[in-house]
């Protein structure tokens, strides 16, 4: 299955429902595969259940400003263009109030799928 994306967003995002202990939300996340992991602002992990103290690592991440510790959590569900993975271990990180998306669709959702982005489409499909 297909789904459309925004040609005039600087970056190609996905509507992804996030579902936690406390419930679900939806969230914008760019699809980014110069990313190892999924990352998520704790604005939304909080408002499905999730706190720093529920990770089960921490993590270095590479920043413009340096390398990072930051926790990872596994996440109940993630669901996006139509997959839904259980048990995801997401990086959870402040992103900056001018952010425009909650956060990075990274490769530990696409591994073992196909991915495919058509820019003259402006579509974007993973199976």
């Amino acid at each position: 299955m297909s789904h459309k994306f925004d040609p005039n967003r600087q970056l190609v995002v996905v509507k992804t429902k996030l579902i936690g202990p406390a419930g679900d939300t939806l969230v914008q996340l760019a699809v980014d595969t110069g990313a190892s992991s999924t990352l998520i602002g704790w604005h939304a992990l909080a408002i499905v259940g999730y706190a720093p103290s529920d990770a089960f690592e921490q993590v270095e991440m590479i920043t413009g400003s340096g390398v990072e510790k930051v926790p990872r959590i596994k996440a109940k569900r993630i669901e996006a263009l139509g997959k839904r993975r259980l048990g995801l271990g997401i990086v959870g990180h402040t992103l900056p109030p001018s952010a425009t998306i909650d956060g990075l669709l990274g490769l530990d959702f696409f591994r073992k799928s196909r991915l495919t982005i058509d820019f003259r489409k402006n579509l974007v499909k993973i199976d």
